[in-house]
């Protein structure tokens, strides 16, 4: 969850608390197409509170992500993954949801049985456990697998 630069953070520790920041809002944002829409509209059915949120919902274009939108003050909450958050300075990161209704977003390595590098490519994708790449992966808003 994302709020404009300064402005007040909600709680959303608990998943009450995170139903009550929603409807507090004076408008949220998301973006509809992709995975993330996808999530956000059946949790906020399975919270029952989409019917209440509907008229003060901005569903976004893939083409003005929900930070972007929070930031230039087209929604005064926006819900997309963190690391869609943290490069907008215009936005802050409120948190991420409760464990209990947050979404873990895995993403998938492997080497192309076609690859022309193959032995660069392991090696990458043997970099990207190291603590190195850990600092790296955590700092841009991702949790290393």
């Amino acid at each position: 969850m994302a709020v404009k630069k300064g402005a007040p953070k909600p709680d959303i520790s608990t998943t009450e608390a995170f139903k009550r920041a929603l409807l507090d809002a004076k408008s949220i944002c998301y973006v509809e197409q992709g995975g993330t829409g996808i999530y956000l509209k059946g949790l906020l059915e399975r919270l029952g509170i989409a019917e209440q949120l509907k008229a003060k919902t901005k569903l976004l274009p893939p083409s003005n992500p929900a930070a972007h939108a929070v930031a230039n003050g087209e929604a005064a909450i926006g819900m997309t993954q963190i690391s869609e958050i943290l490069p907008y300075a215009g936005a802050e990161l409120v948190g991420p949801f409760p464990a209990e209704i947050g979404l873990q977003t895995p993403y998938p390595a492997a080497v192309g049985a076609g690859a022309r590098e193959p032995e660069a490519a392991k090696a990458f994708l043997k970099f990207l456990t190291t603590p190195a790449a850990a600092v790296v992966l955590k700092a841009k808003g991702l949790e290393p697998g």
